[in-house]
């Protein structure tokens, strides 16, 4: 089983974080569906009910729900590479600074890289 993660597919930070960890995903854990398909999922509607677009949202294999920088970190324990930075990011006291961190860039990222125009599937 994979763990799934949703993004933004009109964010180019999104979009470029996205091909990066796919790369570094050697062991093949992370399947993406961006957030503008997940009415095509009936079993992942109930998301876009939530602030599936302020923050990175996962599901994984288990079925939790991460959010936000639960995620990045999450995800970063998943790559044999950036593992260790994962479990150091889990540590509780850089949960405020973490959260602070993720919704600054979060608020900001399409000031800052725009938004890339999906086509029509």
């Amino acid at each position: 089983m994979k763990h799934i993660v949703f993004f933004d597919a009109s964010c180019p930070l999104c979009s470029t974080a996205k091909q990066v960890i796919q790369k570094l995903d050697w062991l093949d854990n992370v399947k993406w569906i961006p957030v503008q398909n997940i009415e095509n999922y009936e079993r992942f509607r109930f998301l876009a009910k939530g602030d599936v677009y302020d923050r990175i949202h996962m599901m994984s294999f288990k079925g939790d729900i991460y959010k936000g920088h639960e995620t990045v970190r999450k995800v970063l324990t998943l790559l044999p590479v950036t593992a260790v930075l994962g479990w150091i990011l889990h540590l509780p006291f850089l949960d405020p600074y973490l959260e602070s961190l993720y919704k600054w860039v979060s608020d900001n990222r399409h000031d800052w890289f725009g938004t890339k125009q999906l086509k029509a599937i």
